[in-house]
């Protein structure tokens, strides 16, 4: 939690009876079976590669694993749920089978299709569109009783693009997830692990304002993800492509962390992990901002019901004498 906040956050996630502490943050790899992924390095077609990334990613410090096959790339081409099954459904059950370890996340926003992940081996419903592109998903979540990731975007990724138009891009945003998160409690989700969106329906300087407020959706008391591995807010600001983009995507998921980042989604697990690592050393050598505030205000409440109760006792020493 970043330390200029007295709001107390939810940690605690259970994963397939798994409890996750995010309290110490935790690294989610990408892996898109998708032929159509912004970023080429991520897109593993066959279930044998998907098989080699994953063992590394584990190896790498992963506890997350995110699994997609649908792009959501901005224009990417719409597929059928039975496309997405297809491709989505062996890597989901090879995975669980040949890593029982790790915590498999399905990245969709079908809820046929996350119910039919959840039913194969994974244990958390990663959903680019917060429930807005099926009415189905937080009755299905609800139901399965699972971890839901509720991220803010608008319109689909085929359209996206040209919603990306914000008075208040944090109100919004911010309002957004009030909203989502109220509905979600009233269906009896449990686990919510909230998403800005970074580059979802907004410009550059639109996911960059959301950053630099990152720290203030802890009002929410949720967990918070960020997902800007090698995207183009990083990219297109430093010059380069995304295959050059790693050096800005550690520079800004360490900025993530000192802001109250829970999760880091990441093409990149061993670079993200080495982050987690060094931010936990300087944060375990930091001095403690919060505690010093509480100190002092307890201190200086005491101060002031000892200056009263003096003052007290001298109006009744004076009484006396008169």
């Amino acid at each position: 939690m970043a330390k200029d906040t007295f709001f107390q956050k939810k940690v605690t996630l259970n994963a397939g009876g798994k409890l996750i502490d995010v309290g110490s943050p935790k690294v989610m790899g990408i892996i898109n079976i998708t032929p159509d992924s912004f970023y080429a390095g991520s897109r593993k077609q066959d279930i044998n590669a998907a098989l080699l990334q994953a063992e590394k990613m584990l190896s790498d410090g992963a506890t997350f694993l995110d699994i997609g096959a649908y792009s959501s790339r901005p224009g990417a081409d719409d597929i059928s749920v039975q496309e997405e099954t297809d491709r989505l459904l062996p890597v989901i059950e090879m995975l669980a089978a040949r890593f029982p370890e790790a915590i498999l996340s399905v990245d969709t926003f079908r809820a046929q299709v996350a119910e039919t992940a959840i039913m194969a081996g994974a244990h958390i419903i990663n959903d680019i569109s917060g429930g807005q592109l099926d009415e189905d998903m937080f009755a299905t979540v609800a139901r399965l009783q699972v971890p839901y990731i509720l991220m803010h975007m608008k319109g689909t990724p085929q359209t996206m693009n040209q919603l990306a138009q914000y008075d208040n891009i944090f109100d919004e945003v911010l309002d957004y997830f009030s909203s989502k998160y109220n509905e979600l409690k009233q269906a009896g989700v449990k686990d919510v692990i909230i998403d800005p969106g970074f580059g979802f329906a907004k410009k550059t300087e639109h996911s960059y304002a959301l950053m630099n407020r990152l720290q203030d959706f802890n009002v929410l008391g949720l967990p918070v993800l960020v997902g800007i591995s090698r995207k183009n807010m990083i990219y297109k600001t430093l010059g380069i492509t995304a295959d050059e983009a790693l050096n800005g995507t550690t520079a800004l998921n360490a900025i993530a962390l000192a802001k109250g980042a829970n999760i880091l989604r990441v093409h990149d697990v061993k670079e993200a992990v080495e982050a987690v690592k060094i931010w936990e050393m300087v944060n375990a050598n930091s001095f403690d901002y919060t505690t010093w505030q509480k100190d002092l205000f307890n201190d200086m409440s005491v101060r002031k019901l000892s200056s009263e109760a003096m003052k007290l006792r001298k109006t009744g020493e004076g009484s006396e004498e008169n």
